[in-house]
């Protein structure tokens, strides 16, 4: 029920979450660790997705208190991403890195940038709140799902040199 000319006062809260999380965050990841950090953020992620998607389905939610739900949902998932995005680059031989991180982003932003505005548009236009509401709780799955991967298979990359992380093949 927001009119076309006042959408952008909601996008724009998200765009700041977006950018305040890794800008905020960003002295953690590298003091108290990118794992555990990347873990952490997302798990809160999902967390604030599945609180988001349990008050859409209780009708508790206006256009006000949706976008402050998602501007903190961003926050913490941008930061995470942003960090897992350079961690996981940092994993491959200098020679690679670039290739790394550019395969990476693409990817990210294939499934987070095209795919997921797709699929949220086709579950907003079957007009049933439930459909919205399974697309989030599935959103908030794979954030935590994200938050597990990055505890097990994460690795410990603050304060290290990234010739310690992985030296270079030459």
């Amino acid at each position: 029920s927001v009119p076309t000319g006042h959408v952008g006062w909601y996008i724009l809260p998200l765009a700041l979450g977006n950018l305040l999380g890794p800008f905020l965050l960003a002295r953690w990841f590298d003091t108290i660790g990118r794992r555990r950090m990347i873990g952490a953020s997302y798990a809160i992620s999902g967390i604030l997705m599945l609180l988001v998607a349990l008050a859409m389905h209780a009708h508790m939610l206006t256009a006000f208190t949706q976008t402050l739900g998602w501007s903190a949902v961003f926050f913490f998932a941008s930061a995470a991403a942003s960090s897992a995005y350079l961690t996981a680059s940092e994993l491959f031989p200098l020679e690679m890195r670039a290739f790394a991180i550019a395969l990476f982003y693409a990817l990210g932003t294939l499934f987070g940038g095209a795919a997921a505005p797709v699929l949220f548009g086709y579950l907003i236009e079957t007009g049933n709140i439930d459909s919205v509401v399974a697309g989030y709780a599935f959103a908030a799955i794979l954030m935590l799902g994200a938050s597990i991967i990055a505890w097990i298979f994460g690795v410990d990359a603050e304060n290290k040199s990234l010739e310690e992380i992985a030296p270079p093949l030459s």
